[in-house]
């Protein structure tokens, strides 16, 4: 349990405590440089033990009660439950602190998780089930929500509560630049909004700009004065302009009909388009812009202008490039030059270092000698396609038959398979384009460890290999992979072609032959055991139950359920 610097319970729970003006001090010292809301991802975590303890409601394990400067109190009443495994924050805090890392959700496409082993939480919840978790486990983590919230109002603990993020927002600036706030103030009718017919309001082309502290506008007689829509008098516009996240939060409907000087947009077309797939931006952009977008499409909604409750159906937030530890800026003169990389190493090795240097959604470090392992990389694919691709420009495509394969034949296709699936999971799912990388890396590695492939390899499958592993790049390396598909004896242009897919022999040969399945009894990690991919879970409930780590646990208890996740988990719950 981690509690904001500023809650109010604080100075209770340091009563009595032997070393209460020393953590007094630290409390003082995190209360003066309190984090903003904007900086909590990135900011250094700091905290300390309070030396008190509180009773987890759900199975009453004691939990020790900390202080961290990234816990505001504005957010869950200022008291968070940790969970490292599976929050960044969380993780790099007790990663820290050397606090215990547990792991309450395991992925389902994905190796299963260890605690001690973990580099970096496992936050894609919805791609997992329950794990350690008593009566939950087993649960997708939608379905645990509502049943854990279920449990906490029946035993009278908890309730579920929706909590709305959305503050007062005072939108109007004292400068030049900024949309005009279209209304007039008329000394009969008060405040009267600019007609339809008059709009847009225009600023004027050659404002005072003073810095003399009042609005520009409010200097330009010329824009100030006018006469009131309503009753015909003399009148004066409005000087403030407001600020620019008001033209950011419904800029890109104007996208869907930038031509139109009758309305913003056409509705019909913005049906067409929104909601918006998928947004990628950075954590700046995460409390203001896409939080007054959705209030911005709401009010257009309730004003029959759309349709749609969401502007956005699915947001990822990347991480910022490093370097010496901070953001490269022009400011900090650390910027690295794009035109200077491609120059050295090229544009595609620029991509492709940037892709796998760090998950998309984490800061990444600059590191020189780490591109140059890129483009190291990039040329032993080149002279690999270089060497077998005079003779297999006439080769035609490989119908898939297993059957007469060899050996080596039949490991390099299942490997290329395998890596094609697993690719393609990390492109369409995951976004893990590092370790979708990685895995290209070792399918070369593969295909190298089989060399000379001409004495070992038919052509066609040879082909059929390097098609692979340059289609696979291709996303990556663009411009690279189209010179390896030309190289090969392709007419049509790489860019041309279908993704490659896997029929039904293929999805079978691409599956591993055996698997590490975690055994769990009453959602405590008991061991581990390899079997046959795809194993049944009856027969795995018989092989799990021979093994003295569970048996010894079972001593005679009755299973009364069975949590099964097939190649990855089975936890046996007993009485």
């Amino acid at each position: 349990m981690i509690l904001a610097p500023t809650h109010p319970l604080l100075s209770k729970l340091l009563e009595g405590s032997p070393n209460r003006a020393e953590l007094e001090l630290k409390l003082a010292q995190m209360r003066q440089s309190s984090v903003k809301t904007e900086d909590l991802a990135t900011a250094e975590k700091v905290g300390f033990f309070t030396g008190r303890y509180a009773a987890n409601p759900f199975n009453n394990e004691k939990i020790p009660i900390w202080v961290g400067n990234f816990v505001l109190l504005e957010y869950g009443a200022g008291a968070v439950m940790c969970v490292p495994a599976h929050d960044q924050r969380d993780f790099e805090f007790c990663r820290k602190y050397g606090l215990p890392v547990r792991v309450v959700v395991q992925p389902l496409d994905a190796p299963a998780l260890v605690a001690e082993k973990m580099t970096a939480p496992f936050d894609e919840h919805e791609q997992g089930r329950l794990v350690n978790s008593g009566p939950f486990d087993g649960l997708s983590p939608t379905e645990a929500i509502a049943k854990m919230t279920a449990f906490a109002e029946q035993k009278g603990f908890g309730r579920g509560e929706i909590v709305f993020r959305l503050k007062d927002w005072g939108i109007s600036r004292q400068r030049y630049w900024g949309t005009p706030i279209p209304v007039v103030y008329c000394p009969k009718d008060g405040l009267v909004p600019v007609p339809d017919k008059d709009l847009p309001v225009l600023l004027p082309p050659n404002p005072k700009l003073t810095g003399m502290g009042e609005s520009p506008l409010a200097a330009t007689p010329e824009f100030v004065n006018t006469i009131c829509p309503r009753c015909g008098g003399t009148a004066r516009r409005e000087t403030d302009t407001m600020d620019t996240f008001v033209d950011s939060s419904w800029y890109f409907y104007r996208y869907c009909d930038p031509h139109n000087d009758k309305a913003p947009y056409d509705s019909a077309k913005v049906a067409y388009w929104f909601p918006i797939d998928q947004y990628i931006g950075g954590i700046t952009h995460a409390i203001l812009h896409l939080l007054y977008s959705r209030f911005w499409c709401k009010v257009m909604r309730d004003l029959d202008l759309i349709t749609h409750k969401e502007p956005i159906a699915r947001l990822f937030t990347q991480g910022m490039v490093l370097k010496g530890g901070v953001a490269m800026s022009k400011s900090r003169g650390n910027v690295v030059g794009a035109l200077e990389m491609a120059e050295k190493f090229g544009a595609d090795t620029g991509r492709l270092y940037t892709l796998f240097a760090a998950p998309p959604e984490k800061d990444l470090e600059w590191s020189d000698q780490s591109i140059e392992g890129c483009w190291r990389f990039l040329n032993r694919v080149y002279r690999l396609v270089e060497k077998h691709a005079p003779s297999l420009r006439s080769v035609g495509s490989w119908d898939f038959d297993p059957k007469g394969m060899t050996d080596e034949e039949r490991e390099l296709i299942r490997v290329a398979y395998k890596t094609m699936r697993r690719v393609t999971q990390d492109f369409e799912s995951r976004w893990h384009f590092n370790s979708a990388i990685a895995l290209i890396m070792e399918l070369t590695n593969e295909i190298y460890a089989l060399e000379p492939l001409e004495q070992k390899v038919r052509p066609e499958i040879r082909k059929e290999v390097l098609r692979i592993l340059t289609q696979l790049l291709a996303p990556m390396t663009p411009h690279f992979s189209e010179e390896l598909w030309e190289m090969m004896g392709h007419d049509d242009g790489l860019w041309n072609a279908p993704w490659p897919d896997l029929i039904e022999g293929q999805i079978e040969l691409a599956r591993d032959e055996e698997v590490e399945v975690v055994i769990q009894v009453n959602g405590r990690v008991r061991g581990k055991l390899k079997v046959s991919a795809g194993i049944a879970e009856k027969e795995l409930v018989t092989l799990a139950m021979a093994e003295h780590f569970v048996s010894q646990h079972i001593n005679g208890k009755r299973v009364v359920k069975q949590i099964f996740v097939p190649d990855k988990l089975l936890n046996l719950v007993v009485a």
